[in-house]
């Protein structure tokens, strides 16, 4: 099912500027793995190979994650794919760009926090000068309704021109943009000798973004977390759904799979989206599970919000599942209307994931040995849309 949203808000600039044309090539690769040009073909075929990066990460099963330490796997990681989040930061790991900016204090090259910091303060610096400017127009008004006994419309001067500032005439003045951790004032013949700084961020992947990495694209080796050892793929098999046990021991043992361990049912739906081209990260600012980008977040918005609903096809593997998943009962309609009505506020399309359980009946549980077991899965869509009657009239 191909998702298309009717009221995209994507208004592109016909003249982009430098910076969306450098954002751009940065973030030009969909997946890590590049496919250049070819130089060469033999009967019509292209011999060129593809370039697949071998990034490495930590499995850590108490946060149920993955670490990429590496600066470099990191920034593959991002800017191929928007994979992980950066365990410093709020999304892009810029932790280490935020330190070298507070220190150089030139405000150039802000990162994304930064100049989400910047609009807020200018937001706020506009909401007071504005708050001022109303009340000084009233004032006016009202002594010269005392003295002179005329009234005057606030905020207008005798040429006809608005004394109370707009978001469009407003122009802000100098605002310090908050810096983690900023340093005192250095000389400038000093800061040569400034102590390099330490990158202290890692790239923190999900298990569904770990596993799409290691599996799908064969671009990640997952380490053991106490004997940093590569993992076969048959090991993080099975140590990823057992981080979603009760049982966290060091020793990779899987307990009887189901067909409805957590890190299944969350994967298919994450390999779902991602195999039709959709950008997937965590959804769970907006309650819901997952958020889909058309080309990622440094581009647009997120179009849709998906809420993912597993159904049992056998009830009676239900009632015997040690696992509670989330979604799995019925649902009451306020609940559906709240999560409706936050993703409507943010012009978020929401798209109930209903993700079909096999039942162990049907399917012997042998199969789950290996990712072969996702063909007997399914995935059905319904998309709502919020009715707005002042907005839906035509």
């Amino acid at each position: 099912m191909s998702l298309v949203n009717p009221t995209s808000r994507s208004k592109a600039s016909s003249k982009p500027s430098a910076r969306h044309a450098e954002t751009a090539r940065t973030y030009a690769h969909p997946l890590p793995i590049i496919f250049p040009e070819p130089t060469y073909t033999f009967l019509g075929l292209s011999l060129t190979r593809p370039l697949n990066p071998h990034c490495t990460a930590l499995l850590d099963p108490i946060t149920r994650s993955a670490w990429v330490a590496n600066s470099g796997d990191a920034t593959i990681l991002w800017q191929r794919g928007f994979f992980g989040k950066g365990d410093l930061s709020r999304s892009e790991p810029s932790w280490l760009a935020r330190q070298i900016n507070a220190r150089k204090m030139k405000g150039k090259g802000l990162t994304s926090e930064e100049i989400t910091a910047k609009r807020r303060a200018e937001r706020k610096q506009f909401k007071l000068d504005r708050a001022k400017a109303m009340a000084a127009a009233a004032a006016e008004a009202e002594v010269a309704f005392k003295e002179e006994g005329r009234v005057i419309a606030p905020g207008i001067a005798p040429d006809g021109t608005r004394i109370i500032p707009s978001a469009a005439t407003w122009k802000p003045t100098s605002i310090s943009v908050p810096s983690e951790e900023s340093p005192p004032d250095t000389p400038d013949e000093l800061q040569e000798e400034i102590e390099p700084i330490q990158d202290l961020e890692h790239l923190q992947l999900s298990l569904q973004e770990a596993f799409f990495l290691v599996w799908a694209l064969d671009c990640l080796t997952v380490l053991h977390p106490e004997t940093n050892e590569p993992l076969t793929l048959a090991e993080i098999w099975n140590a990823f759904q057992n981080a979603h046990t009760s049982s966290l021991a060091p020793q990779l043992a899987l307990p009887p799979p189901r067909f409805d361990n957590p890190f299944l049912v969350s994967y298919i739906a994450y390999h779902h989206y991602r195999s039709l081209g959709w950008v997937v990260k965590s959804g769970v600012k907006f309650c819901v599970d997952y958020l889909l980008y058309k080309r990622g977040p440094v581009f647009q918005h997120a179009e849709f919000a998906i809420v993912v609903i597993p159904v049992y096809e056998d009830p009676q593997d239900q009632a015997n599942s040690p696992f509670k998943l989330q979604n799995a009962e019925p649902f009451t309609w306020s609940w559906l209307s709240t999560i409706n009505r936050v993703n409507s506020q943010v012009q978020k399309t929401l798209v109930l994931s209903y993700i079909t359980i096999p039942a162990e009946s049907r399917v012997p549980s042998k199969v789950l040995s290996s990712p072969a077991c996702f063909a007997h899965y399914s995935v059905r869509e319904v998309v709502l849309r919020r009715f707005i009657p002042a907005r839906m009239r035509d």
